[in-house]
């Protein structure tokens, strides 16, 4: 049987655009790096609402010129392009903010606080005929690739069940937005998204929903467990928490046979295929650095997208997203999370 290898392009190989960045935070910093490491993109402007840390964030990462005001930001002639990297609150702003000034958007997940406002960010995009992603990056890494192509020519047979968790230690002393409600905070949308879309990648959307939780004082959840099916019928067992470290592992079993994700399951990682009995038939391996320089495959995917024309991606369609966002509503509806404004 011949090998299945992934089919994502070098991000080295994807045209170059200028990147605008909204926000000025870690994430933020991480894809800087990516773009300006592992793509032949540019940085070319950052915005903050604080100007000095705009500046000095353009000026660490060789990222053409900081701005005082998000509105700077999107009307900037030598940006053709938005990556939003605020916190999900400010998601649903920013994002059309930026599509109003003519500008497409990559926007960080998760990609809104809600289904309705990631919609309404759909809409926007989809009336401009602007290009809009969310920036999903696991989506976009050749690991991911691999494993999309093991279940579509159907070496695990059935899919039967599906597995995958994703736990840090980032509560109580961890960041503070991760434990305001204001800031849409809490282990679901930060964490639990990944194994969540990690599920509708592979079983075609989940539904059939049920959900416990755990939350904090504030009202955000700590700790959240979802049993769901797939389009076909599959079990998925998806578990997330912002107080422990977890094997964050992912596992796939098929009656013909399984496939395992190593810990960190979303970054760049080994798979391998087992058969029915355990035994490995074969492994892929992906070592490709730093902890986000798998940034630059969402960067890469992009621009392809931009010059081609395209107004959104193939690897992660809009109608997916919503359908992820419609996911995170239910479960946070069913353990009594909601957040200010909503």
């Amino acid at each position: 049987m011949t090998r299945i290898e992934s089919r994502i392009p070098d991000p080295m190989d994807a045209p170059p655009v200028r990147w605008g960045i909204l926000g000025a935070g870690s994430i933020a910093r991480a894809f800087a790096y990516a773009v300006g490491t592992g793509t032949r993109s540019a940085v070319t402007a950052v915005g903050s609402r604080d100007r000095d840390k705009a500046v000095a964030f353009a000026a660490e990462h060789d990222a053409g010129h900081g701005v005082g005001s998000y509105e700077e930001l999107v009307d900037a002639d030598d940006v053709d392009i938005v990556y939003v990297a605020t916190p999900h609150s400010a998601h649903h702003e920013n994002a059309l903010l930026a599509l109003r000034a003519g500008k497409p958007v990559l926007v960080e997940k998760a990609f809104t606080r809600n289904a309705v406002e990631a919609a309404q960010i759909v809409d926007e995009a989809r009336s401009r005929r602007l290009l809009c992603m969310e920036a999903m990056w696991s989506r976009f890494l050749p690991h991911y690739d691999v494993v999309r192509q093991l279940i579509e020519t159907g070496r695990l047979g059935s899919v039967r069940t599906l597995t995958a968790d994703h736990g840090q230690r980032l509560w109580p002393e961890g960041p503070q937005r991760l434990s305001d409600p204001g800031l849409a905070g809490g282990a679901l949308l930060d964490l639990g998204i990944y194994p969540v879309s990690f599920a509708h990648m592979v079983l075609g959307g989940l539904q059939h929903v049920r959900a416990v939780g755990t939350l904090t004082d504030a009202g955000v959840d700590a700790t959240t467990s979802i049993v769901a099916t797939g389009r076909d019928g599959a079990h998925a067992l998806l578990s997330t928490t912002m107080g422990a470290r977890t094997p964050t592992t992912a596992t796939i079993s098929g009656d013909l046979g399984r496939i395992e994700i190593d810990g960190d399951f979303y970054m760049p990682n080994t798979v391998r295929l087992l058969d029915s009995g355990g035994a490995e038939l074969e492994r892929w391996e992906y070592d490709l650095g730093t902890r986000h320089f798998g940034l630059r495959f969402e960067a890469a995917e992009a621009g392809r997208c931009l010059h081609a024309g395209a107004l959104e991606s193939p690897l992660l369609p809009l109608d997916e997203t919503l359908s992820v966002m419609r996911t995170l509503d239910e479960v946070r509806a069913q353990i009594g999370v909601h957040y200010p404004g909503e």
